[in-house]
């Protein structure tokens, strides 16, 4: 089994560095890895020009724009933008680069911005909602949507020609209360939307009208070991001194919904039915220590998982609902974001 030769960036937001990997053949050769980047814990890839916008923290938190040297694997920063009102805790671009969405769980506020010439311009518009986890918008550009964990919604927008973010019809979705969504992803066909909760370690599965934009809930899949005794979270509670679930990391490949839980350090997968119905993972792989972030290679082959507790990443064949380990490859401290490039 083997992919095309492609990059694999890892964000290590303890060292505030990024580290750039070589996939090749099935195995990570670490290229290069970038410091002076306080507290990253985000990124987004312009595949396209090889641009990184990199979210910082510190004094000031702030977007940094760096070029990516795909052949040394070397980052270059090129500008930055203050956000002196907190930084940023995801980032997606739409538009075809020329704008970059956030969300600002700490801060509670989320932002869409102009992009020039891979300058991040000021926020034209900002959206408010309590502990904002995670924002994507649709492939087309057209709608915006932001993962509020603190008010178990999901808010949905219509982004103008002017990048103005409009509410639909109604504003928002909701969660199961209680239940702490986090992340979301699309499906390829963009008529549905998953997202992961943190508290009851579920994906959730919202029918979306690809005309209209709006989400309606449907149905949802368990994804945490439902043996390993973990209880229900809650907000402000530490999972691992009440032994709570604590789901973090959501990604799509082909018929499976690849889900991180960091209490007990596992993957696992919900299988997708041809009629979008949701199935509860049922194997699960042990991974590194406090997996908040992961990818999956483009084609679904290969995952890639990082700790939040461990040095290193860990490259896995995936093979149905089951992963092979294949390398573990040292990155940094506090490593909590992949991406394929």
């Amino acid at each position: 089994m083997t992919s095309p030769a492609s990059l694999v960036l890892v964000a290590n937001a303890t060292d505030g560095s990024i580290s750039v990997f070589r996939f090749d053949d099935g195995a990570l050769e670490l290229l290069a890895t970038t410091d002076g980047l306080t507290g990253t814990s985000t990124f987004a890839v312009d595949a396209d020009r090889d641009l990184v916008y990199a979210a910082v923290k510190g004094d000031v938190a702030g977007i940094v724009t760096l070029s990516l040297d795909r052949a040394t694997g070397v980052l270059t920063p090129l500008s930055r933008r203050d956000l002196p009102r907190g930084g940023m805790n995801y980032l997606a671009l739409t538009r075809g680069g020329t704008a970059l969405l956030g969300a600002a769980y700490g801060a509670g506020y989320g932002i869409l911005s102009p992009v020039t010439d891979g300058e991040v311009g000021e926020p034209v518009s900002t959206v408010e909602f309590p502990n904002l986890h995670s924002v994507l918008p649709s492939a087309d550009g057209r709608f915006a949507y932001f993962v509020s964990l603190g008010a178990d919604l999901i808010a949905q927008y219509a982004i103008a020609d002017e990048l103005g973010l409009v509410p639909l019809e109604p504003a928002t979705v909701a969660a199961p209360a209680g239940s702490g969504p986090r992340h979301l992803v699309l499906s390829e066909a963009q008529d549905a939307v998953y997202v992961m909760t943190e508290f009851s370690g579920e994906v959730l599965r919202y029918v979306r009208d690809t005309f209209t934009g709006v989400l309606t809930a449907a149905d949802a899949a368990t994804v945490y070991d439902t043996a390993a005794g973990l209880g229900h979270s809650e907000f402000g509670a530490n999972p691992l001194d009440h032994h709570y679930i604590w789901g973090a990391d959501l990604h799509l490949a082909g018929d499976r919904l690849w889900a991180s839980e960091r209490t007990e350090s596992t993957l696992g997968a919900v299988t997708v039915a041809a009629d979008g119905t949701l199935a509860p993972a049922e194997t699960f792989t042990v991974t590194e220590t406090q997996p908040r972030g992961f990818a999956v290679s483009p084609d679904g082959a290969w995952l890639v998982a990082a700790g939040e507790k461990s040095t290193t990443v860990s490259l896995y064949a995936v093979g149905g609902d089951r992963l092979e380990l294949r390398q573990r490859a040292e990155t940094g401290n506090g490593a909590n974001w992949v991406r394929f490039v």
